[in-house]
C-alpha cells in the first residue's frame, strides 16, 4: 500500500479506496485546504484583469500616422 503525506498536517496516510477523504488525513485536514482557497491563500498565478473601468472604456483604432 502506498503512503503519502497528508497536504496539510503532514502525518503518514495510507493512499487506498478506504480513506474518504484522500489525500488527506481526515476531514478535519480536507476542510482547512477548502477554507485556505476560499480566502484567498491559494491562488492560481493568473495574469491580472483589467479593472471595470478599463473593460467599460470604449477603444478606437490606432490613428493611421500615413495620412
Amino acid at each position: 500500500m502506498i503512503e503519502i503525506k497528508c497536504p496539510t498536517c503532514k502525518k503518514q496516510v495510507a493512499w487506498s479506496k478506504d480513506n474518504a477523504f484522500r489525500p488527506f488525513c481526515s476531514e478535519r485536514c480536507q476542510l482547512i485546504d477548502l477554507g485556505a482557497w476560499a480566502d484567498g491563500s491559494y491562488a492560481i498565478p493568473t495574469k491580472e484583469s483589467p479593472t471595470d473601468d478599463e473593460e467599460n472604456t470604449p477603444t478606437t483604432p490606432p490613428e493611421n500616422e500615413d495620412e
